[in-house]
C-alpha cells in the first residue's frame, strides 16, 4: 500500500482529503486510528469549553482547496455578502457548529471511511522501500498525526476538571491558565453567576491568532526555517506563551466585581485547569520510540524537520516520513491549528504524488 496515516483527528483527516484530492484512491491509503469520527476529541473538547467561533480565519477549514471556504458556505446560506467581506480583512470566525458540519462533510464525500482501520499503532520502523507499522507494511508514505499527548494539569491541584472535559460551574470558580481555554472559561462561569477567580503565572499575551500572522506567509516561514536551531527553538517558546484575541467581546465580562486575578485558587469550590497540554515530543510514546530507535535528532521538545514536515534522516526519493500537529511545530510554528494540517498534507502530497 502506497499511504499511511497514523492519527485519527483533524489533522489526519486533513492529509486524507488533501490526498484524495491529488488522486490517490482509498484502497492506497491506510488511516490508522481511535476514533472512527475525526471530529470526535475535538467536538468533545471545543464542546466543554462551550466555544462558539473558530479562532481561525478565511482558511480555517479542511476542504484540501482554499476556496471555496467557510465564509463562501455562509454567505450563501445567509444571501449576504457580510462573510465574504470580513473574509477579505481576515475577520472572518465560522461559527463551530458550522466548522462541524463541514467536517462531517469532508469526512464523508472523501471516502474516509474506506481507509479508516481501528488501531492504535506504536512503533514505527524503517525498512528497505519504506515504513513498517507495528509489523504491518511496508508503506512508502507515512504521516504521523498522532495529537496532543495528553492533558496538562497543575500539580498544585491535584483535583482540578480539566477546561478540556465536560464539566458545569460552582458558585465560586478558580481557572487555572491564561491563554484561550482560560478566557473562554472565565467568561463562561461568570456567565452561569460564578464568581471568578484567574490564577496566572503571567499576563497573557492578546493577538487574533496563536501566533503572530506573518509566521503563516511564505517570507515570515522562510525567515524561520532560515534561523540557528536555538533562536528557532527561543521562538517557539515563546510562541506558548498563553495569549487569546484582543476585543470588547473579551474585555467587557472581565469588568465584572465578580472577577479578579489572584496567585492562588484559595476559597474556590472548583478549580479547572486551563492549561493546554503536555509539551514536548517524549510525552507521546510513538514519537519517544520513533526518536530514540532511529537516533532522530532533536532540539529540547521537539524533532527537528524538514521544511516540508518530513523527518530528513528517514525520507528520500522512495520513502517520505511526514509529521503533522502538534508535533511537527519545527517546520511549522503553528502546526496544530487547521492551517497547519493542511502545510504539512500538502507538502505529503507532493511527495507521494510526486507532483510540483
Amino acid at each position: 500500500m502506497r499511504c499511511a496515516i497514523v492519527g485519527s483527528g483533524l489533522a489526519a483527516l486533513a492529509t486524507y482529503a488533501t490526498l484524495r484530492h491529488g488522486g490517490v484512491a482509498p484502497e492506497e491509503i491506510a488511516v490508522f486510528g481511535t476514533h472512527e469520527d475525526p471530529l470526535a476529541v475535538w467536538r468533545t473538547r471545543a464542546s466543554s469549553i462551550r466555544q462558539r467561533r473558530m479562532r481561525s480565519e478565511s482558511d480555517g477549514h479542511l476542504a484540501p482547496a482554499s476556496f471555496p471556504g467557510l465564509a463562501v458556505r455562509e454567505a450563501v446560506r445567509r444571501g449576504s455578502p457580510t462573510p465574504l467581506l470580513q473574509s477579505v480583512a481576515n475577520r472572518y470566525h465560522p461559527s463551530v457548529d458550522d466548522f462541524l458540519a463541514h467536517g462531517d462533510e469532508v469526512r464523508v464525500r472523501s471516502g474516509w471511511e474506506h481507509s479508516f482501520v481501528p488501531r492504535r499503532i506504536t512503533r514505527v520502523r524503517a525498512v528497505e522501500g519504506g515504513f513498517e507499522l507495528d509489523g504491518e507494511g511496508p508503506f512508502a508514505h507515512v504521516l504521523l498525526a498522532t495529537g496532543h499527548p495528553g492533558l496538562a494539569k497543575p500539580e498544585e491541584y491535584p483535583d482540578a476538571v480539566h477546561a478540556y472535559e465536560p464539566h458545569e460551574y460552582a458558585s465560586k470558580v478558580a481557572v487555572v491558565g491564561a491563554g484561550m481555554a482560560a478566557a473562554t472559561e472565565w467568561i463562561n462561569a461568570l456567565s452561569a453567576g460564578a464568581e471568578v477567580i484567574s490564577v496566572r503565572r503571567r499576563e497573557p499575551v492578546r493577538r487574533p491568532l496563536n501566533v503572530p500572522r506573518p509566521l503563516f506567509s511564505k517570507r515570515g516561514l522562510a525567515s524561520f526555517h532560515a534561523a540557528p536551531p536555538e533562536k528557532r527553538a527561543a521562538m517557539l517558546r515563546a510562541l506558548s506563551t498563553p495569549s487569546y484575541p484582543p476585543g470588547r467581546a473579551w474585555d467587557e465580562p472581565l469588568r465584572s466585581e465578580r472577577f479578579r486575578v489572584d496567585s492562588t485558587a484559595r476559597g474556590a469550590e472548583q478549580v479547572i485547569a486551563a492549561t493546554g497540554f503536555k509539551q514536548g515530543f517524549w510525552h507521546d510514546p510513538l514519537l519517544a520510540d520513533l526518536v530514540a530507535e532511529h537516533d532522530l535528532p532533536a532540539h529540547g521538545r521537539w524533532i527537528v524537520l524538514a521544511p516540508d514536515s518530513t523527518v530528513p534522516s528517514l525520507t528520500d526519493d522512495v520513502r517520505t516520513l511526514s509529521i503533522a500537529g502538534i508535533a511537527g511545530q519545527w517546520a511549522f510554528p503553528a502546526a496544530d491549528t487547521i492551517a497547519g494540517a493542511k502545510y504539512a498534507a500538502r507538502a505529503f502530497r507532493r511527495r507521494a504524488c510526486r507532483t510540483p
